[in-house]
């Protein structure tokens, strides 16, 4: 530990930089829900997802390289939270898939959903896990 209170420890921004990407998945799946029955471009979509994924694996390096994280907690809070959001995203693409989504609308929904899964447990993991000890 640095020897520093954990309120008073600066940690890198993993938490805005995981918001920014939940809240580009989110518009993107925002914006692909408003041209789906019209069957209009899926190319800001793509490029929403890819935005997000750029911005989470950034939020990823950065967390990977926090000397004296406490990964104990985070590990566990990260699994039943991925654990959890895999279900209600596996519950959401069956909704879809029931609805007759098909194509690439479909793997782009799924890779949403699946970008998604992935933001949420990271960022209560990482919640967790920044004021606790080592």
């Amino acid at each position: 530990m640095t020897g520093l209170p954990l309120r008073d420890r600066r940690l890198p921004p993993v938490d805005l930089l995981g918001t920014l990407a939940m809240a580009l998945v989110i518009t993107g799946g925002i914006y692909l829900a408003s041209v789906m029955p019209g069957g209009g471009s899926l190319v800001p979509g793509v490029l929403l997802l890819c935005a997000a994924t750029v911005v989470l694996a950034i939020a990823v390096v950065m967390l990977v390289r926090i000397p004296d994280f406490a990964w104990g907690p985070f590990r566990t809070v990260a699994f039943w939270g991925l654990l959890a959001y895999l279900v209600v995203a596996g519950m959401i693409a069956f909704a879809f898939i029931l609805d007759g989504t098909r194509g690439q609308s479909l793997l782009l929904t799924l890779l949403m959903l699946l970008a998604f899964a992935a933001v949420v447990p990271l960022l209560l993991a990482f919640g967790v896990a920044r004021y606790q000890e080592q």
